[in-house]
């Protein structure tokens, strides 16, 4: 398969990284080139984190790149999607898979990604999720783990399961896209609170945000049309560990910086979904009490304690309350 991979961060790289190493494909890996991740690429073709093979091409023209190829992997910020499309547009891109591989929800409008990919690109382009646990670091050492491949073409998803699958990741079929997309994009924000937990000295709290932070993106997934059971799976529940404990977590990390008062240079992809969750939250009905209070604190200046305190002095209600 002819691959190429937009991004060429952390997980962009690791992608273009297994795809090559470990599937055989053929990868080009594309971004600007006045870009620090591509110049550090060009002059050594390695990052903080890995060493990309020698069969993978680098390249910074967008068309080459996109022309070349078969299915095109999508790895950069989710709120940075529209102004990618806007490039690709003018393009003509057709008769391609793209695969986003992002976590996030488009914070303006509360749009999922693979919705803004798919009104922008020909129809004839397919369009497939790539979620679920695992960090750089980790596979890179060798440490296996599971992911979940989402579209709504089966043959699509089917094909890139069969294409992306080995020892290091077994990947399922997802069955629910809009799950899928919920589900990974909401699991930062659990993963942000996480780390304000831990910023304040209560992690013992965690294991009721995962059970509480389950059921609430449940309750938003149906409310979309969705199945609450996505909300129980790897873009969801399972991929808490990774998120919620993790030292290589941007999210987590970035929480607790937050709730100390100290600085966080990374990307934490929770910020602006905590946004977006609000708004879908308001849009559709549900109460969505631990990401309104993640919000709080994030945006309205609320102090974390007070915002952990009136989720206990919420109404008390039955566990699995619909």
């Amino acid at each position: 398969m002819k691959i190429t991979v937009i991004g060429c961060g952390r997980w962009g790289s690791l992608i273009g990284w297994y795809l090559a190493a470990h599937k055989g494909h053929e990868v080009t890996m594309y971004g600007p080139a006045d870009t620090p991740h591509m110049q550090r690429f060009l002059a050594e073709r390695r990052n903080d984190l890995l060493v990309l093979p020698d069969s993978v091409k680098l390249c910074t023209d967008i068309k080459e790149a996109t022309d070349t190829c078969e299915t095109l992997i999508i790895s950069i910020g989710s709120q940075g999607l529209r102004g990618l499309m806007e490039e690709l547009k003018p393009l003509g891109i057709k008769n391609k898979t793209v695969v986003l591989c992002m976590k996030g929800i488009e914070a303006e409008t509360g749009k999922r990604l693979s919705e803004i990919t798919s009104e922008a690109l020909d129809p004839s382009v397919k369009v497939a999720v790539w979620v679920g646990p695992g960090h750089v670091q980790e596979f890179y050492a060798g440490v296996p783990n599971c992911m979940v491949i989402d579209s709504l073409n089966e043959a699509t998803k089917e094909y890139l399961v069969e294409e992306f699958s080995s020892e290091l990741i077994r990947f399922y079929y997802g069955e629910d896209l809009i799950g899928s997309e919920i589900g990974a994009a909401s699991k930062n924000v659990i993963g942000i609170a996480a780390g304000m937990l831990d910023g304040k000295g209560l992690s013992t709290l965690k294991g009721a945000l995962m059970s509480r932070g389950t059921r609430e993106i449940a309750r938003l997934i149906a409310a979309m049309g969705g199945s609450e059971l996505s909300a129980y799976g790897l873009c969801h529940l399972g991929d808490y560990e990774a998120t919620v404990f993790s030292k290589f977590s941007h999210n987590r990390a970035f929480g607790e910086a937050f709730v100390k008062g100290e600085s966080f240079g990374a990307l934490a992809e929770g910020y602006a979904t905590t946004r977006a969750m609000v708004l879908l939250g308001k849009r559709y009905g549900v109460e969505l009490p631990i990401c309104e209070a993640v919000y709080a604190i994030l945006y309205e200046g609320a102090d974390p304690m007070v915002a952990l305190h009136g989720l206990f002095e919420r109404k008390i209600k039955n566990e699995f309350y619909m």
